[in-house]
């Protein structure tokens, strides 16, 4: 039986022993379906699609439909220990915004009590327009976001409309498609969410309220969408603001390195809640395991954003720091500016200077206001530097910086990274069954250094006991005992890190440049027993101060799947708002209603996705020296 066959058919009877329909097929239950699904390419690709919570659980924290306009006023609270409104809301419940196919989504707006025309920001998300399956009480410390420090009448990751409407703004936060009470069947971005973004745009600017000008906003999955819906290019969209996330789903979260990784959209599933089915995403991770056309409508259209943006990017974050960086770079706007934080995502977007400066943003491109915001300095940088004290806001003229120097650290035998590479050739290697499945080179710096940029890892590479390599290399700092500096928040080390599973090597050479490997991942070459071939492990960009004693440790591991309790449990903060209307007044009785479920309140566990099992079998080798010229590339940064 050919390979090809013989894994279409193990799919189908895996499919089948879980309840998914595959094409044809007929299941009682229907809880998982395929759909046929037209990609942005014209190709049809059969998607699969399972139920997710009914908007019954209690996890899912849904309110009920109900067509309801109310002014929500000033001095009044949404929850116990919220911000009080500053002023008051014009607040309308469910307006039913139609798309082009007839299909039927539900937004909240809020706005200024009065018969002006103002701008609108809108916030795109299936999380639930009202706290819903996502919120930040279910972070372990709020990560750092006081509850006082916003209203509770924004969504999860979205603007506080408390503020904006303060500020002369309308608040749009729709249910995407499929989300909640929305119509239809819930779509991970790609260009049918893009086009349902594209309408929504398009609706709000004919609304007796709009002057014509909508923004977005928001971080993660709401920056995402934020790539995706501009590259449709809505002619009333007039400016985004992406608050860190990815542009390229497949390259940068669910198969990166071509290793494929359903833990994290699997957690992120559970909490999503649908009358209808959701795209079953994790389980297209592990079977469309190649950049096909499934995975290339999940690339957003960056080429096409000509207006203005205001992206913020962080180094640290495990999930969108490559996509955020990607953007700024390769969106052709001339009016965008890039500031890199030093915290998280979610503490950097709600603090009150960082708000203050994003609507002055908006105020120069939704208002029109002549407030000097174009000569705000085009790039904002952080350098971390654990241990001592970070640099934050640091003026420079664009990302990555022009007086890079670029330096080759080669791997020697003697597992240290040294200036010149060694004459001989030698072998390094590791047990890929054992607990120390890994090596490590390390770097004393003889005077201050700073490395802000991307890194790449050239290596040579040969498997003794398989024809395949699941690699995860690491770049992280140690003080100058050699101790693991971890961040005095999270308790984590800071660190930088790549992945490649090897048959997928192949570079895309239009791409690609020597710091920066960009893999094709469109077909797989496997090892034949004793071939030692070239690798390049692109490392995310990051800004590292080292000082004088301090060393540089790169880890070359065997790849292990990330555990399933990686992601947080949402859903399960029990959250009292009140059970009638909306906001209340601080000390008054008011009936509440508690909202929140347990995080074994899954829809059809028995269809979740796992980690598949590894390629890694025996030993890894790594070839240094002589003609293999393995070493890292790292992005030294002079002063100024």
């Amino acid at each position: 039986m050919k390979g090809s066959m013989r894994k279409m058919l193990c799919l189908g009877l895996t499919a089948l022993s879980m309840g998914v329909m595959m094409p044809g097929a007929v299941s009682a239950e229907k809880a998982a379906i395929t759909m046929p699904q037209k990609m942005a390419n014209g190709e049809t690709v059969e998607v699969y699609y399972r139920k997710g919570l009914p908007l019954t659980a209690a996890r899912a924290r849904a309110a009920e439909l109900k067509r309801e306009t109310m002014v929500l006023k000033a001095g009044s609270i949404r929850r116990e220990g919220s911000k009080p409104l500053t002023c008051d809301i014009l607040f309308e419940k469910d307006v039913p915004v139609t798309l082009r196919d007839g299909t039927v989504i539900y937004t909240d707006i809020f706005r200024p009590v009065d018969e002006e025309k103002h701008p609108a920001i809108m916030a795109w998300s299936p999380y639930g327009k009202e706290i819903g399956g996502q919120w930040l009480d279910d972070v372990p410390g709020r990560a750092g976001v006081p509850q006082a420090a916003t209203s509770g009448l924004e969504k999860f990751e979205a603007p506080d409309p408390a503020y904006w409407v303060a500020q002369g703004y309308v608040i749009i936060n729709p249910d995407s498609r499929g989300a909640y009470h929305s119509e239809g069947n819930l779509n991970y971005w790609g260009s049918q969410n893009s086009k349902d973004g594209y309408d929504t745009i398009e609706w709000a600017a004919k609304q007796p309220w709009s002057n014509g000008k909508i923004g977005m906003s928001g971080n993660s999955w709401l920056t995402v969408s934020q790539w995706f819906i501009a590259g449709e290019q809505p002619p009333h969209l007039a400016a985004i603001a992406p608050w860190e996330g990815f542009v390229d789903h497949f390259r940068e979260t669910a198969n990166r390195g071509g290793i494929p990784n359903p833990v994290f959209p699997e957690g992120i599933f559970e909490t999503f809640a649908s009358k209808n089915y959701i795209e079953d995403q994790p389980r297209m991770v592990v079977t469309h395991t190649l950049l096909d056309a499934y995975w290339q409508d999940k690339i957003a259209k960056l080429q096409n954003i000509h207006i203005p943006a205001y992206v913020v990017a962080s180094f640290t974050n495990p999930v969108h720091t490559h996509g955020t960086f990607a953007g700024f770079r390769q969106i052709p706007s001339k009016d965008k500016w890039l500031r890199v934080h030093n915290t998280n995502e979610w503490a950097d977007y709600y603090q009150p200077e960082h708000v203050e400066d994003l609507r002055k943003f908006f105020d120069h491109y939704l208002k029109g206001v002549a407030n000097d915001w174009e000569k705000t300095p085009r790039v904002r940088l952080s350098v971390l530097d654990p241990g001592h004290k970070d640099v934050v806001d640091r003026f420079e003229q664009e990302f990555p910086l022009a007086r890079t120097q670029y330096k080759k650290l080669y791997l020697t035998s003697q597992k240290t990274l040294a200036g010149a590479k060694e004459a001989q050739e030698q072998i390094i290697s590791y047990d890929t069954q054992s607990k120390q499945s890994a090596v490590n080179f390390v770097l004393n710096f003889d005077k201050d250094t700073e490395l802000t940029g991307y890194m790449n890892l050239h290596t040579y590479v040969e498997a003794d006991g398989s024809d395949d390599m699941e690699l995860q290399v690491t770049v992280q700092k140690l003080d100058k005992d050699g101790k693991v500096i971890t961040d005095p928040v999270t308790h984590m080390p800071t660190v930088s890190e790549g992945y490649l599973r090897v048959s997928q090597r192949a570079l895309d050479t239009h791409k690609s440049t020597p710091a920066e490997p960009v893999l094709k991942h469109t077909r797989e070459d496997l090892l034949k027993k004793g071939e030692i071939v070239p690798v390049d492990i692109g490392i995310w960009p990051m800004g590292m101060k080292y000082h004088t004693g301090e060393k540089l440790q790169l880890t070359i591991a065997a790849y292990q799947p990330p555990k399933a309790d990686s992601v947080p449990p949402f859903g399960i903060a029990k959250i009292a708002v009140p059970a009638k209307g909306y906001t209340f007044r601080p000390g008054e009785k008011t009936a509440m209603k508690t909202l929140g479920g347990g995080h074994t309140e899954v829809a059809h566990p028995e269809l979740a996705v796992k980690a598949p099992a590894t390629r890694n079998k025996g030993k890894h080798i790594i070839h240094v020296g002589g003609k293999y010229d393995s070493y890292l590339l790292v992005p030294v940064v002079p002063e100024k």
